[in-house]
């Protein structure tokens, strides 16, 4: 039996395909969301509301506390288990969400890559309080100019991260990643929701946005802040939205500013999970904006199981 994987960018109407799946029968759904994987994370990652999750499970949901941090190696152990699960008991397992990293390691296979090192990482950290994060990029452009080259000079989870395991084992990230373990092991159908017009998506994103803080976005933000060990470098609060509302809310960042800001990121985000997109292979892919597009995607899955 195959795993259907259902993969986009943002705001392109992944979940909504997944719960009509699941509405006909016979269909587990897996999360592939960095973000939806903790608990209270709600509103700013468009997490289905509890009627729907109570209707429509959603494995790999709510499943981390926010002052946690949850890493793609574990993604893929409890991933791996979902589907295992699902297909010893008959059903269909459908992967759905826009983390193209944890897809990407799905398919091709975890790079044996060192565990977090606490001290190694303060550190690190100790550094860029020195020299600003601008400086350990152009260190890292140093040891690791692959590495360098794909990570952005504000990204600076991943610029600590390919640091860190320079560190650790004396090798370049980008070469441990080379040597990749084995990949997922079962069939994989990979349906992609990808559309041209940047234009209407932008919209999306931006009326989506304002929709999340109608709802409550900003309250939200404010309740996670006040909890025990949560603070605004947490894995966590630095996901897009959540990043900048934050940032409003301990006084750095005007509110509007801060609006504006997420949209951008939020458009930033959906070009690279596209920049993703275009270089995986073997993708059945579909326009949500320019058609109704459940009917070909059930007719095409009903073709491949």
């Amino acid at each position: 039996m195959s795993v259907v994987c259902i993969l986009g960018p943002t705001a392109m109407g992944k979940t909504d395909i997944a719960i009509a799946l699941h509405a006909r029968g016979g269909v587990d759904i897996v999360s592939v969301d960095s973000a939806m994987v903790y608990r209270g994370l709600d509103i700013g990652t468009a997490k289905p509301d509890p009627q729907t999750l109570a209707k429509c499970p959603h494995a790999l949901v709510d499943i981390c506390d926010p002052s946690h941090a949850y890493s793609v190696a574990q993604f893929i152990e409890d991933a791996h288990a979902c589907i295992r699960a699902s297909l010893a008991a008959g059903r269909t397992p459908v992967l759905v969400g826009g983390t193209m990293l944890y897809f990407k390691r799905l398919f091709d296979g975890l790079a044996p890559l060192p565990q977090a090192d606490s001290e190694v990482r303060a550190a690190i950290d100790a550094e860029a309080a020195d020299v600003g994060w601008p400086a350990m990029h152009q260190l890292l452009a140093t040891i690791d100019p692959v590495a360098a080259e794909r990570i952005a000079p504000n990204d600076t989870q991943r610029i600590q991260r390919a640091i860190e395991v320079h560190r650790l084992t004396g090798t370049p990230l980008s070469q441990l990643q080379r040597d990749r373990t084995q990949a997922t092991p079962w069939p994989m159908l990979r349906i992609a929701l990808l559309s041209n017009d940047r234009a209407r998506l932008h919209e999306r994103i931006g009326q989506r946005f304002d929709a999340m803080m109608a709802q409550g976005f900003e309250e939200e933000v404010a309740w996670l802040l006040e909890q025990p060990g949560m603070h605004r470098d947490l894995p966590s609060l630095r996901a897009v939205g959540y990043r900048q509302i934050a940032a409003s809310l301990g006084g750095t960042l005007e509110r509007d500013q801060a609006i504006a800001d997420a949209k951008t990121a939020t458009r930033r985000l959906a070009k690279r999970q596209h920049t993703w997109l275009r270089g995986m292979t073997d993708l059945h892919i579909f326009d949500p904006l320019e058609s109704q597009v459940f009917g070909p995607i059930s007719r095409l899955i009903d073709r491949s199981l």
